[in-house]
């Protein structure tokens, strides 16, 4: 579905350096990486919001630059801190009209839904566990539904991969646990290939199989979950002596003492 062949991405400097990355479909990934490592670029090139400076992108087979790309990407949900603040010109709709504009991955609802639109966006707002924002303005939902309501939206179009650009950040740890809830419903319902970007290990579900770790805008590591999230290859990945542990299907981090 995503094949990345020595992908860079340059502005002032490298932001992302020779990224060569594979993703089949079905595959649910977590991409773990600091905060500066190239994680949103990275999603913005598959969705051809950027150009990288050089390499080749694919997506569902097409090549980046042979193909109109904003076709493509109506097969892709993103959902993602940066598209909430776009959302200040529709703080009035309800929640239901804000599932209903990912018909058309618009920013607000610009045509009348039918009775069969209408009846699938209720059911993901329930699917979802959010139905009573139905007719509660985007305004006045607090960060966590804010981010439901807007895997609601990317789900409506029923895209083949959905993109999440750490949707956690900002929430409290109930509104985190019922959204991780959520994905992992999500990943087990095997419908979209998901890939889940974050820099916090606990998010990184059971059902993310594969894992990549991204560091100062290179691939440090890509494979298998398991063999990956250790305690030995986090402390080379982190440069600093770390600890994984792993209760009740869910990684914990701890940051071993510094030594002097």
């Amino acid at each position: 579905m995503i094949t990345l062949e020595n992908v860079s991405f340059k502005r002032d400097k490298v932001i992302l350096d020779s990224i060569n990355w594979h993703v089949e479909r079905g595959e649910h990934w977590a991409i773990l990486g600091m905060n500066g490592a190239g994680k949103t670029a990275l999603l913005n090139i598959i969705c051809g919001y950027q150009f990288p400076s050089s390499g080749d992108v694919y997506l569902f087979g097409k090549q980046f630059g042979q193909y109109p790309w904003q076709e493509l990407r109506k097969r892709i949900g993103l959902v993602s801190f940066s598209f909430s603040e776009k959302m200040h010109d529709q703080l009035q709709n309800y929640g239901i009209e804000v599932v209903l504009s990912g018909l058309h991955a618009s920013i607000g609802l610009h045509t009348y839904p039918s009775e069969r639109q209408m009846h699938k966006a209720k059911k993901i707002l329930s699917d979802l566990g959010i139905n009573y924002l139905e007719r509660q303005p985007y305004e006045q939902m607090s960060q966590g539904e804010k981010q439901r309501v807007l895997i609601g939206r990317a789900l409506m179009a029923e895209p083949e991969i959905l993109m999440l650009d750490e949707p956690c950040n900002g929430l409290d740890f109930f509104s985190k646990a019922q959204l991780l809830e959520n994905v992992k419903k999500l990943a087990e319902e095997q419908k979209t290939t998901i890939l889940y970007i974050t820099h916090q290990v606990d998010e990184i579900l059971p059902a993310f199989k594969s894992t990549l770790l991204l560091r100062e805008g290179r691939v440090f590591r890509a494979g298998k979950t398991e063999q990956l999230l250790t305690s030995e290859q986090l402390s080379e990945f982190c440069r600093h002596p770390v600890t994984i542990q792993k209760e009740n299907e869910q990684y914990q981090l701890n940051i071993d003492e510094y030594t002097k």
